[in-house]
């Protein structure tokens, strides 16, 4: 198909200290040696803290195109760079120099490329106001006649590149969750705004180099035999990739929730789902049969069979539907007969026998522009928080690293390229606290560090919650800070991000075990103000102490809740926070309510929550999950910090045997447990204290 209008590119990312500069710029080529020379750069402050901050910066090419670029400038407040990804940047006092790295050297004429930093800064930051490029001056104009500005989507990849050297080039990823793949209306339907260019240009400045776009496609199909697509959610679709496309991001789209609507029943109706899957991609591969080959196609998310006789037969019927979609896609010429294509392991799962099922399917085909796709949300009962699992320990950990190393010995080392299509924690499906921040930070720098030793790209899933579809702001700055540092190198952690001391007692020294994870420590600090080392903290081995008398300054007055927040600084990657934390054990109180949702009242005194247990007098585990004592966060027990109540949920009492009392044990974060006891009888229940 034709190429979209052309478009006026906009700056998407609306954020402080935002400076956009058109200028012509002489830019050295190999080619000619009075190439048309013209450049926008978008200097955008994406997060900022006290005496630090994030930036994004996304150059435009107006002119002929650039193969190797410096980008230079100088910052106006003293401002200094301590990490950078996507570019080598160095500094010599105020002034600024980033230069490309080896895979983002060349800019084609309307082209663009990103990279970010973190940086320190102290009474001001405001942000450059002069740019230059391969060293000469931005001056306001073109400098002289070029090409002019495609307005076709169908860029080819760099000569001689293969599938291995795109999917790097893909790394990191974004998934543009709960929006085409909803299963209502339209892509309005489970809450999130209509799609538009602006976010997508705000994703783009965010450093993300691929999208994945989840389509579903069954409540806008028509009957058999030909299941049309309806043609105005097509070409809606079609809309969204291409905006995608011109943004230059490689683009991942496929049959979504699809996969649990109607492809599930395939081992009972075989015929019919395989008629309407191959009418479904017949469709998609004519219409987007000439699009750019940054567009690529993933088979079907998370592919499942209901009522199947087992193993055996899911591995059949998932190989029936991926040869299937991939002969229909490469017989229908143009673009899609070397289109790269996404195949998924059943159920998206990195088990080695699901591993080895797709291998198989990957042999048989022999074919060169293929890429293999699993998920990962983390180890099940950390990511969700149940059977105690608050932190990202050994345990957790290993899960990954098993896992991630199954999916490199199994495709990779073989020269078949792998995208982790979806990556998060599970918990993020109800909010992102059900996790404790540090903890959660761990996991997600552990995550991008050995994915990037795998040589695995990876998206981040994001249904909203992550990045707003309006604000075009991240709901946790923190998070993203951590998981864009870990594209490129590591960052230290400690044992934990809190330190607690009961208001009750006499403030003494506390200890933290620093996890530096190769890099050294530096510095301990107050904002912008380091700490004392000797004085007011000490370091030994891995032992960062805090001392009395530091903590006793830190505290002040010591009310309830954080009453200082440090950061220690390594040699690398984002600072560890510390938050300073003055509690008392908490006091829980008589309630009665009913099984609707009953309300413990709470004074939580500074103390946060981390678990509950619960059991019946013969120390069997009572409620949901009946294999182990702790129960659920936020499915069955949610604190209400803000309403002084932990609330027990209809679906924990669901579980819990009339008219037996059972005992709960509250685990906060200080170490404390406070026991509390619930009897239901009937709807109603009667809470008491210890």
């Amino acid at each position: 198909m034709a190429g979209p209008p052309s478009r006026v590119r906009r700056a998407g990312f609306l954020a402080a200290g935002v400076a956009t500069l058109l200028a012509g710029v002489g830019v050295v080529t190999a080619t000619s040696a009075h190439a048309a020379a013209g450049c926008r750069v978008s200097y955008a402050i994406a997060n900022q803290w006290s005496g630090g901050f994030n930036a994004n910066v996304t150059v435009t090419n107006l002119g002929d195109p650039v193969n190797g670029w410096r980008l230079g400038w100088a910052f106006p407040d003293g401002q200094r760079v301590t990490q950078a990804w996507n570019a080598t940047v160095t500094s010599s006092g105020d002034a600024v120099t980033a230069a490309n790295a080896s895979y983002n050297a060349a800019i084609a004429t309307n082209g663009t490329v990103s990279f970010g930093f973190n940086g320190s800064w102290t009474g001001r930051n405001t942000a450059p106001t002069g740019f230059t490029l391969n060293d000469v001056a931005c001056t306001g104009s073109v400098g002289g006649p070029g090409p002019a500005p495609s307005t076709s989507p169908s860029t080819p990849p760099p000569a001689g590149s293969n599938a291995m050297d795109i999917v790097a080039a893909m790394q990191p990823g974004w998934n543009l969750g709960n929006s085409l793949d909803a299963t209502g209306a339209d892509e309005t339907s489970w809450g999130n705004p209509r799609i538009t260019e602006a976010l997508l240009d705000g994703i783009r400045a965010q450093g993300f180099k691929s999208i994945r776009i989840p389509v579903t496609w069954g409540q806008h199909q028509g009957s058999a035999p030909d299941y049309p697509i309806d043609a105005a959610y097509l070409n809606r679709v079609r809309e969204v990739v291409d905006w995608a496309v011109a943004d230059g991001f490689h683009v991942m789209i496929n049959m979504h929730h699809d996969s649990w609507q109607w492809i599930n029943t395939m081992p009972a109706d075989r015929t019919t789902v395989l008629n309407r899957y191959n009418a479904t991609w017949t469709q998609l591969a004519g219409t987007f049969r000439n699009h750019s080959s940054r567009l690529i196609f993933e088979s079907v998310n998370e592919p499942q069979f209901t009522n199947s006789s087992g193993d055996a037969q899911n591995a059949q019927l998932l190989n029936e539907l991926n040869t299937s979609f991939r002969t229909i896609v490469r017989n229908s010429g143009g673009a899609n007969a070397t289109r790269l294509l996404v195949l998924p392991t059943l159920h998206t799962s990195a088990d080695q026998a699901r591993l080895d099922e797709l291998a198989a399917t990957f042999t048989a085909m022999n074919d060169p522009n293929l890429i293999a796709t699993v998920h990962y949300y983390g180890y099940w009962p950390f990511s969700v928080n149940v059977a105690g699992g608050t932190r990202f320990d050994a345990t957790a950990q290993k899960d990954l690293t098993d896992a991630f190393d199954r999916v490199y010995h199994t495709f990779i080392a073989r020269g078949i390229p792998v995208i982790i299509g979806e990556y998060g924690l599970l918990g993020f499906d109800r909010h992102t606290g059900t996790i404790e921040q540090g903890e959660k930070l761990k996991f997600f720098e552990f995550f991008g560090h050995h994915a990037r030793t795998r040589k695995i790209t990876t998206m981040l899933w994001d249904n909203g919650q992550h990045f707003g579809r309006t604000s075009l702001q991240w709901s946790d700055p923190e998070l993203i800070a951590q998981i864009r540092s870990s594209w490129t190198t590591r960052s230290g952690t400690a044992s934990s991000d809190l330190v607690f001391h009961p208001k009750a007692s006499p403030i003494t020294s506390r200890t933290l075990t620093l996890n530096p994870n190769g890099l050294t420590f530096t510095a301990l600090r107050q904002g912008s103000t380091d700490l004392v080392r000797g004085t007011d903290y000490t370091v030994s081995g891995d032992q960062l102490t805090l001392t009395a008398a530091a903590l006793t300054r830190l505290t002040g007055s010591r009310p309830y809740g954080v009453n200082a927040t440090l950061t220690a600084h390594f040699s690398a990657g984002v600072p560890w926070r510390i938050d300073i934390v003055t509690y008392d054990t908490p006091i829980l109180s008589n309630a009665t309510g009913t099984t609707g949702g009953f309300a413990v009242p709470a004074q939580f005194r500074g103390d946060r929550l981390a678990t509950m247990e619960a059991t019946y007098a013969d120390g069997s585990n009572a409620g949901p999950h009946n294999w182990t004592p702790f129960k659920e966060f936020d499915v069955t027990f949610k604190p209400d910090y803000a309403g002084n109540a932990i609330t027990l949920t209809p679906a924990f009492f669901a579980e819990v045997n009339d008219g037996a009392r059972v005992t709960l044990r509250f685990h906060f974060w200080s170490g404390a447990v406070v026991t509390y006891y619930v009897t239901r009888s009937g709807s109603s229940v009667t809470g008491t204290t210890a």
